[in-house]
């Protein structure tokens, strides 16, 4: 053997037959880590959206946080009940582009296909450079390799997936379970302290630069639709569950959806009865976590579960982009290179051409 392809071998791994496909299936709870991370993660940004905004009107429209996320869900749930129908109906894989093609021609498909594209790269960019900055948050003296550290992420991630859809699978399970664990811990506990009365009495006094309207209302539920992104995942990669696929991605899909649901609402209700305000350099994840947890060794937990799934909700675009490549490619919109299978049994071009986009200079921009 020559030296490449030793090394192709020690960090992908051995070459997979074209039978062992059935086998490298992912099961529900792996798919849920793999599809789902940039929506299950959202919660870690969401609710912070949403008061971002209402500061602007005073600490009086804070409490107005709770029903905007209410009528978030609602949306949630009405486009989660949407994929679902759309998975029954295309149980090869109903992806945006295949379901906006056949039922309203042509160019709408492909400006769905062009759309989720660039979703899906920025989606790298944007988590890649969050859970960076994290990072060099925690440890000031990285800052100053911020881009490099971007770099380093983005390489590790496609090497991951590039390893094939049950190995990745496997290795995102666990910081997935964790975050979402933990989440429900610290809504838990937090809950548990408010029944006892160990919560702040009021919010702070802040100046009010802009008056409540229903325009100044919707842009915070526009902000706050955050929460709503990578829903859409699941529907994209049914092909990669077990059989009977369409029925395991329907399902899994009521899991993100319910367990999605319950997080942010939590997080959002906390928000409230601990009368938090958002601060510069603080998430509220972080601010509630002190409150409720301390600073003991539960609250650094949850934070560097959170830095972690924050890098790792760039996986979903490596898990979808390559396979829309794959249904563009295969109609011929782009090389038909992108409809090959790897050696690992994975669309390896279009995760190389993922790590290929310009995330070196938005990085570099961002930072």
């Amino acid at each position: 053997m020559s030296f490449y392809p030793q090394i192709k071998q020690f960090f992908l791994g051995k070459s997979l037959p074209t039978s062992a496909h059935s086998e490298e299936r992912l099961s529900n709870a792996a798919a849920l880590a793999v599809l789902s991370s940039d929506a299950l993660f959202s919660v870690a940004y969401a609710t912070e959206e949403i008061l971002l905004i209402l500061v602007a009107a005073g600490s009086g429209a804070l409490g107005l946080s709770l029903p905007i996320a209410i009528a978030i869900i609602a949306l949630l749930g009405i486009v989660v009940l949407s994929y679902r129908q759309t998975i029954r109906a295309y149980p090869n894989s109903g992806g945006s582009y295949i379901v906006a093609r056949e039922n309203l021609g042509l160019y709408p498909g492909l400006v769905a296909g062009g759309s989720l594209m660039i979703d899906y790269i920025l989606t790298v960019t944007v988590s890649i450079s969050a859970g960076t900055a994290a990072l060099t948050s925690a440890i000031p003296g990285l800052q100053s390799h911020t881009v490099l550290l971007c770099l380093i992420f983005i390489f590790l991630l496609m090497l991951v997936n590039l390893r094939g859809v049950k190995e990745s699978g496997q290795l995102f399970m666990m910081p997935t379970f964790a975050f979402i664990v933990s989440i429900f811990l610290l809504i838990g506990i937090g809950l548990f302290k408010y029944g006892t009365g160990q919560v702040p009495a009021e919010y702070p006094n802040l100046p009010t630069t802009e008056g409540i309207s229903l325009f100044f209302i919707l842009r915070a539920f526009s902000a706050g639709c955050t929460a709503l992104t990578g829903v859409e995942a699941i529907s994209d990669g049914v092909l990669a569950f077990k059989a009977p696929e369409w029925k395991n991605a329907r399902l899994t899909l009521l899991y993100l959806g319910v367990i999605l649901g319950f997080m942010f609402v939590g997080i959002t209700y906390l928000a409230n009865i601990y009368h938090i305000v958002p601060e510069e350099g603080q998430t509220v994840v972080s601010l509630l976590g002190r409150v409720i947890l301390g600073t003991g060794p539960v609250y650094y937990f949850l934070q560097i579960v959170t830095l972690l799934v924050l890098m790792l909700a760039a996986n979903t675009s490596y898990a979808d982009f390559p396979r829309l490549c794959y249904f563009l490619a295969r109609d011929g919109f782009l090389p038909r290179q992108l409809s090959l299978l790897g050696d690992r049994l994975v669309y390896s071009n279009g995760i190389i051409l993922l790590r290929r986009k310009p995330n070196f200079w938005r990085c570099l921009l961002n930072n």
